[in-house]
């Protein structure tokens, strides 16, 4: 007889952010403080920021500034982790192509 072990099952929460073209980190930011309560390390959050959090996701015109300063500290405070930036340190990617422009955007 093979020695069996049960599967372990934990329930996860996947909550899709979608943030406007403008204002998005201090929308993001004050969605996170209102719900830092309901998020654990079972929660996986995805979606379209629409704003770069990194400096190696921006294009080079775009500045830091408080807003996006004020962001990634909250995202500390909850211990937040960007899986994709953990796998591809170095990696400059945009994930959104403007046919108008005929230049990509960070995502």
């Amino acid at each position: 007889m093979e020695n069996s072990k049960a599967l372990q099952t934990k329930d996860i929460t996947i909550v899709n952010i979608y943030a406007p073209n403008i204002g998005a980190p201090q929308y993001i930011r004050q969605l996170l403080t209102a719900k830092k309560e309901e998020i654990d390390s079972n929660t996986i959050l995805v979606g379209d920021f629409n704003t770069s959090l990194t400096p190696k996701d921006r294009s080079s015109k775009q500045k830091i500034n408080k807003e996006i300063e004020a962001l990634n500290d909250t995202i500390d405070q909850i211990d937040l982790i960007d899986i994709y930036r953990t796998f591809h340190p170095k990696t400059a990617d945009y994930t959104f192509f403007s046919s108008a422009t005929h230049g990509h955007s960070p995502g």
